[in-house]
């Protein structure tokens, strides 16, 4: 007849996955003593089976009633034991399974709440990037005339330096050109605002479509311009820029009522670094060389060319 087997697990609990609840290793444990103690009460109630066989053939006619009797109730012990172990293993499968759940439901609370967080964060950033998107663009408005759409001041400032930095690396010259548009405040004043605005923005076109994308070009004021010429390849060259602007500028003008108006213009031009060399040197002796052009021939006027001649420039 076999012994029983201890409850005991021969399963290293240590070996299971962190992630499994320790209720169903210890129910999976479970199942494998139960189920040897099933094994050793059928060996038991054969055994008790072979034993009364054998000694009715022996010519006993009956085995002892005591013995029989203990026997029985030895059997009936040890098959409560296993249905008291299949109890208590239901017990453990259904905490088990409610730790399970527990669980999922709490790495699903701990996933909706990082969601939740993420959705947030995408949110800020967002908002964060559409303020900075905006501010960018009303930056750039106030860095553009209104009435030309053309860069202003500032604006203009702040490439000449640029273009100053790279022209001192490079070894490349600089042209700054003063543009002074004579009897456009007439303009403005007979045709009305309107009508002047329409000028403006029409001179600023003629402007932009001459310049190369390197150069820059501003409205200083109503009837000043201030254009930009990045390595502009030797004074002739500027001569001749200036030369086709002016004519360019020169063209009649159709704003409504003076569908013929023609603005004429002076130019004045410094070079680096010959003239100067900060944005603000060379826009104030672009400035004075402009002032010197309106008696010129040709309208326009270089810097060095009015320290040279300045009776004749």
């Amino acid at each position: 007849m076999r012994t029983k087997t201890p409850m005991t697990s021969d399963r290293n609990h240590n070996a299971s996955p962190a992630s499994e609840p320790a209720s169903l290793v210890l129910a999976v444990d479970q199942t494998h003593e139960v189920k040897e103690k099933l094994e050793l009460c059928a060996d038991n109630l054969g055994s008790s089976n072979d034993v009364a066989k054998q000694r009715k053939a022996e010519g006993a006619s009956s085995l002892s009633a005591d013995k029989t009797l203990a026997n029985n109730e030895r059997v009936q012990r040890e098959v409560q034991e296993c249905a008291n172990d299949l109890f208590a293993l239901t017990e453990t499968l259904i905490d088990g399974i409610a730790e399970v759940r527990e669980q999922a439901r709490m790495a699903l609370a701990e996933s909706q709440d990082a969601l939740a967080q993420t959705e947030a964060a995408l949110v800020r950033a967002q908002a964060l990037v559409s303020a900075q998107e905006e501010q960018k663009m009303a930056h750039r408005r106030t860095l553009r005339d209104s009435a030309t759409g053309l860069p202003n001041r500032e604006l203009f400032d702040d490439r000449v330096t640029h273009a100053i930095a790279l022209a001192r690396r490079h070894d490349w010259t600089l042209a700054v050109m003063f543009l002074k548009l004579d009897g456009f405040k007439g303009s403005r004043d007979a045709p009305g605002h309107a009508e002047a605005s329409r000028a403006s923005k029409e001179i600023g076109k003629r402007l932009l479509q001459r310049a190369r994308a390197e150069d820059t070009v501003c409205r200083n004021s109503d009837d000043e311009l201030l254009y930009l010429l990045v390595n502009p390849q030797g004074s002739e060259n500027v001569g001749r820029i200036a030369a086709g602007l002016l004519k360019s500028i020169a063209q009649p003008i159709d704003i409504g009522e003076h569908p013929q108006r023609v603005i004429n213009a002076n130019i004045g031009i410094a070079s680096y670094p010959e003239d100067g060399t900060t944005a603000e040197q060379l826009i104030i002796n672009a400035d004075i060389a402009m002032r010197r052009a309106k008696s010129s021939s040709n309208g326009y006027v270089s810097y060095k060319q009015w320290e040279l001649d300045p009776a004749g420039a």
